[in-house]
């Protein structure tokens, strides 16, 4: 019999299984595992022939298991948990962090700020390789096989450790030049009269609202303006750019327009009226919930609590 001669030969091949079922896709799995699809697919078929029974339905989009799959795959999975644990206790011994730490990370803050700060982590830590996933997509940190997460959210799922990083605020910004041609604003209502660069909506006129920052409240606070403008995009780091080009006033989160700010390139506008709603207020690293926590993976999460808890000053 090809590829299996005794059980002891079947490790492997229920490992792959259950990572199939965890991933919920050939692709993904073989990603995971770091083998060919044709690899993985032929391990799973050849512990079926052993099986005598199929364990998976296969689709052109995804795979499904067979009550036989599912039962196999449950009734061996804690065992391997177990086994991972057992080992990564080992080898935790030796104090050295090593192996791969797969993160996800929003476009704007991991180009402008997470890839810059990269370079101290990875030389104190040589036996670690980082593999970042750039996207604004929120993507699914267990099934897609991701470590770790960097959300810019006011919230994270229930279902898994978070640590907050930092603080984060948005900010008004334009250059000089615009400013010069078609003046500065004083208000949030005179934000009508200019151009505004901003994150496109689904249906209806796009709204900025702001929260006067002094501590005496008064009647008007609060205010909510409609805004238009030649140019919207949704991607701060394309906002930015946008303003630096003289197009128009942006609404960014502190973190895109920080270098801008600091070099004097952007002026932030409106001091004394916070923006609210439009983007996050926190900064968090998200990973699942486990017994056991690779020493990489503490690591990097410690780096990045390190890096950015003074959040993302602007002057």
């Amino acid at each position: 019999m090809t590829g299996i001669q005794n059980v002891e030969g079947l490790w492997v091949h229920l490992h792959w299984l259950i990572v199939l079922a965890e991933q919920g896709s050939y692709t993904r799995a073989a990603a995971r595992l770091n083998v060919s699809k044709a690899a993985m697919s032929q391990k799973i078929a050849e512990l079926e022939r052993v099986a005598g029974i199929a364990l998976v339905q296969r689709t052109t989009r995804s795979v499904r298991f067979t009550d036989a799959g599912e039962r196999l795959v449950e009734s061996t999975r804690s065992q391997f948990e177990e086994i991972a644990s057992s080992f990564l206790n080992v080898r935790e011994m030796a104090g050295v962090a090593r192996g791969l730490v797969r993160v996800t990370a929003p476009v704007a803050f991991a180009r402008q700020q997470l890839v810059p700060k990269m370079s101290h982590f990875l030389r104190e830590n040589p036996e670690v390789k980082v593999e970042l996933e750039v996207s604004d997509r929120l993507s699914s940190i267990s099934t897609e096989g991701f470590d770790l997460a960097i959300r810019h959210s006011a919230q994270v799922p229930e279902t898994h450790v978070a640590v907050k990083l930092c603080e984060t605020r948005s900010v008004i910004v334009a250059t000089r030049d615009y400013l010069e041609q078609r003046g500065h604003p004083t208000h949030p209502a005179d934000l009508a009269r200019h151009d505004c660069l901003f994150y496109p909506r689904a249906r209806g006129a796009t709204e900025w609202t702001f929260q006067l920052t002094s501590e005496k409240r008064a009647p008007e606070s609060m205010q909510v303006v409609k805004v238009d403008g030649p140019f919207a995009a949704n991607n701060s780091e394309s906002l930015r750019d946008a303003a630096l080009d003289g197009l128009g006033i942006a609404l960014l989160p502190d973190f895109t327009a920080q270098t801008a700010v600091l070099e004097g390139r952007l002026q932030i506008l409106l001091e004394d009226w916070r923006p609210t709603g439009a983007f996050a207020d926190q900064l968090f690293v998200v990973r699942p919930y486990a017994s056991q926590v690779p020493r990489a993976i503490g690591r990097f999460v410690a780096h990045l609590r390190d890096t950015f808890v003074d959040g993302f000053p602007l002057s």
